[in-house]
């Protein structure tokens, strides 16, 4: 069985202790440290960091933790825990900006329809809170794009998958032809072909209305872009490692 390196061990430890103190602390803890909406009354700064360490389930955290272990643990004893430490936050914060930009330029859409409608301010702000609006006013507005501002305002982000997706693609990069085993079907695909395919389900899902869960589609995509520009800039202006270790 493959050992686990330095650092992923305390990133797997860190995320057990943060599931379980949520399973103890329950819905209070979470919202303090799932990341929300910058313009969310439950919006902390801190939460840009801590998110990337809370799960919505066991599942959830079951899969983002085997995932780590298994891909982050031979590039960390390649990269040494400094340089492995700074690419997977790095990873998860692109992860949450992409997701959140997408999130203001859908919110921002309605909010320029209200303006153009010179909506009180006190109505936008129930509608956001609670999604009420007078009848009048929602015959006159798209329905699809009232859901979609609403969701995104109203947005929780959770879990350290943004992040996995950068060390899937600095895997994919690093170690091209190793054979990864599907579940189903049971077949190995080299990671210079699995992980490609990952990503593009996910801009494919979130285009879509498909979907087999509550999944920040654009997370993982900007967790893997983010991953892939850190590695083309490194390979490009042939990075020391020494000044990490």
């Amino acid at each position: 069985m493959r050992s686990v390196s330095e650092t992923v061990k305390h990133l797997l430890i860190i995320n057990g202790i943060f599931f379980f103190a949520t399973l103890v602390l329950g819905e209070q803890l979470y919202d303090f440290f799932a990341l929300h909406y910058p313009e969310s009354p439950k919006f902390k700064y801190w939460q840009i960091l801590t998110h990337m360490f809370m799960h919505g389930d066991f599942t959830h955290i079951l899969f983002n933790m085997f995932g780590l272990w298994m891909f982050g643990t031979p590039i960390e004893q390649m990269w040494g825990k400094n340089k492995f430490i700074f690419f997977y936050l790095s990873a998860g914060l692109g992860a949450a900006i992409l997701q959140l930009t997408l999130y203001f330029f859908q919110i921002y859409q309605v909010n320029e329809l209200f303006s153009n409608m010179s909506i009180d301010s006190s109505i936008v702000s129930e509608f956001y809170s609670s999604s009420r609006l007078p009848s009048q006013l929602i015959n006159q507005l798209d329905v699809s794009l009232l859901q979609g501002a609403f969701s995104a305002y109203n947005s929780v982000l959770v879990g350290a998958s943004g992040a996995l997706y950068g060390v899937l693609v600095a895997f994919a990069m690093l170690f091209p032809n190793t054979q990864l085993m599907l579940l189903f079907p049971p077949i190995p695909v080299r990671a210079k072909y699995l992980v490609p395919f990952l990503i593009a389900a996910d801009v494919f899902f979130g285009f879509t209305s498909y979907s087999i869960g509550p999944i920040a589609h654009f997370a993982h995509v900007g967790g893997a872009l983010t991953g892939f520009i850190i590695m083309r800039y490194w390979k490009r202006n042939q990075f020391n490692n020494n000044r990490w270790n």
